[in-house]
């Protein structure tokens, strides 16, 4: 197939893209590298075009989706706290970026539409392990508008036919996370601060709970939705497993010290994929514990993140606590 992945040089778009080439697609990236790397594809790049615009605009670029088979709609901003400080900015790149895309992908008749969603949407469930029918209740403007472009998407499914799945991603982790100066996922706060030799910053007790799903897992989920013959459903993508903070520290092995437990955030994330399971016949691969390996055989690449501190996250966070309180 020709296939066109946006946020292609990103976390979870470069591993896409490497699985599409082992399977043999050709493949088109649009990014803008704001957050994602060229250097994610290096080891692929003479079997990859890269093309670098700004879906929030449109343009040329939208040109590139002539004749291509699939569309992989994963470029988008994400992190809390500057969505927070600049729901403007996540406002372009989500809502219009998606609609920009959607225009470009049903113009050119592409035979499947797979869109990267997010778990945010179900904010604090009531119910564990959350299944897609659970209520919306986004927390913050970064869950807000990758609902928003969810709903652009199903309703571009539903009125212009176009063959549109959207996938609901649960915490993903994995080597090539973001490494960028912004205080967001665990992971790679985790990852730095090994390095440098500082303690993990834990928040609340760490008895908190998350649904870790390793990227490449989600990688074959999305291929697997493009597989399929579905539209206009939703599926969440899971471990089905969920796991403490504590345990994280644990399997990372290091000192650590608590800061104070944040609004907005759930006790627990846990993805019901029983649906995704049934539908896409996909399940998870990767445990815990051999994720958490893959990352610190791989610990270099987050040599140049920032290391943070739990001063450094409280000023940080202050207009978390600020507006979600």
């Amino acid at each position: 197939m020709k296939t066109l992945v946006t946020g292609g040089c990103g976390f979870i778009g470069s591993h896409l893209v490497e699985l599409l080439v082992q399977q043999g697609h050709s493949v088109t990236v649009v990014d803008n590298c704001s957050t994602g790397r060229k250097e994610n594809l290096d080891h692929i790049k003479n079997n990859v075009e890269i093309v670098e615009a700004d879906i929030s605009i449109p343009g040329k670029w939208q040109s590139l989706f002539k004749e291509i088979d699939w569309v992989f709609h994963l470029a988008a901003l994400a992190d809390i706290v500057p969505s927070i400080q600049k729901p403007d900015m996540y406002f372009r790149s989500n809502v219009d970026g998606t609609f920009n895309v959607l225009e470009a992908a049903n113009f050119a008749k592409a035979k499947r539409f797979v869109y990267s969603a997010s778990s945010s949407c179900y904010g604090i469930p009531d119910v564990y392990p959350t299944p897609e029918e659970a209520e919306i209740r986004p927390q913050y403007p970064y869950a807000l508008t990758k609902r928003m472009g969810e709903e652009l998407v199903l309703h571009w499914a539903q009125v212009y036919k176009l063959p549109a799945i959207s996938l609901r991603f649960f915490n993903v982790y994995g080597t090539r996370s973001r490494t960028s100066g912004t205080y967001g996922a665990v992971f790679g706060v985790f990852l730095a601060q090994k390095l440098a030799g500082k303690p993990f910053t834990i928040v609340g007790d760490g008895n908190q709970t998350r649904d870790f799903t390793y990227v490449s897992d989600v990688a074959r989920a999305i291929y697997a939705a493009a597989l399929s013959d579905k539209s206009g459903k939703v599926y969440n993508v899971g471990s089905g497993a969920t796991v403490s903070v504590n345990k994280i520290v644990e399997l990372l092995g290091g000192d650590h010290v608590f800061i104070p437990k944040r609004p907005g955030e759930p006790d627990s994330t846990f993805a019901d994929i029983s649906q995704i399971s049934s539908d896409l016949h996909w399940k998870p691969e990767i445990s815990i514990e051999a994720g958490v390996q893959k990352l610190i055989e791989n610990i270099d690449y987050w040599r140049n993140a920032p290391v943070w501190n739990p001063d450094s996250i409280a000023e940080q966070t202050r207009d978390w606590f600020r507006y979600l309180s």
